[in-house]
């Protein structure tokens, strides 16, 4: 990896961030996880605010607004161009992956 590239997002970083292109409060957040993730993800409220907390200390999301009980949650523009970013690098991986793994369609 290059001095200037960042380091790669966890996956439920990666999820949370998906789930959060829309406003959405914590629950709201993993029940999005859980469906964007085709049911492979599933959070619980530690680890989905241990990963808001540290989202929004990197700037990647902000929360809208709290009515004392839920708080809202978006992705910012600098989150976006880090979720693409990410999404960049998983597709690269993949595509690098394709010249080895058996049984893939490969050119040749």
């Amino acid at each position: 990896m290059s001095s200037n590239e960042k380091t790669p997002m966890t996956e439920a970083m990666y999820y949370v961030l998906l789930a959060l292109i829309n406003p959405l409060h914590g629950y709201a957040v993993m029940d999005e996880v859980h469906k964007v993730s085709n049911k492979r993800v599933t959070m619980g409220p530690g680890t989905l605010y241990g990963i808001l907390k540290r989202l929004q200390k990197m700037n990647y999301i902000r929360m809208t607004k709290s009515d004392g009980r839920r708080k809202v949650y978006h992705i910012t523009s600098y989150g976006e161009k880090a979720l693409e970013q990410e999404y960049q690098r998983l597709a690269s991986l993949v595509q690098d992956g394709k010249h080895y793994w058996k049984g893939a369609d490969n050119d040749e």
